[in-house]
């Protein structure tokens, strides 16, 4: 796996370009903003874009999927509790920003589903909390950790946003904690990486 991450948007967003060395296809995870800028780093990179997936659909992590769904013709995934929050400007944020933004998935997935995209075998895991849909992706064979906005270095995703719940981020922080082995890197929506290990220790929500 060759990574490339760009902090992108109005709130510095982690913009992630995961890409298979065996076959350079690639997915884009969480792009927040201008397109142009991650199409050019797709470039460079020498990718073959096959899917984008979503941890969540608040605006500062799906400004630009529209954009780069039409350029590339590759499919959205988001949770199957999340579409709801890609529709509705007041709830996925962007209404209290800018202009209203609207996305509709192509595809779902549930949690525990293995999502085979670009020769990668990805665990999916449904994480509430942050919103509804929440979820983490999980490349078992790359000790990679994609935890969107549930899972901060030494921290966890706000709690006080349309369908997000404090006692269902308290759950998912801990099953991620528990479930996840302490060697896999930890690849969040905002700020530093970190590490399960890390977490165990200095995440004030570790049991």
């Amino acid at each position: 796996m060759k990574l490339q991450n760009l902090v992108l948007g109005m709130v510095m967003t982690n913009v992630y370009l995961v890409r298979n060395e065996s076959n350079n296809e690639m997915i884009i995870i969480d792009p927040a903003d201008d397109a142009p800028s991650i199409a050019r780093k797709i470039g460079e990179m020498g990718g073959e874009p096959k899917a984008i997936l979503l941890t969540h659909g608040h605006f500062d992590h799906i400004g630009a999927a529209e954009e780069l769904r039409n350029l590339y013709k590759i499919p959205v995934w988001c949770e199957k509790s999340e579409t709801e929050v890609l529709a509705d400007p007041r709830i996925n944020l962007s209404a209290s920003w800018a202009a209203g933004v609207v996305l509709k998935a192509d595809r779902t997935f549930s949690d525990g589903d293995t999502l085979e995209i670009a020769g990668f075998a990805i665990k999916a895991l449904h994480t509430p909390g942050h919103t509804e849909g929440s979820s983490c992706f999980y490349f078992p064979s790359e000790k990679a950790l994609f935890s969107g906005d549930t899972l901060f270095c030494e921290s966890y995703g706000r709690t006080d946003f349309p369908t997000s719940s404090g006692a269902d981020m308290m759950r998912s922080v801990r099953r991620l904690l528990k479930e996840i082995p302490e060697d896999v890197r930890v690849y969040p929506g905002h700020d530093a990486f970190t590490d399960i290990a890390w977490e165990r220790k200095y995440n004030p929500l570790a049991e």
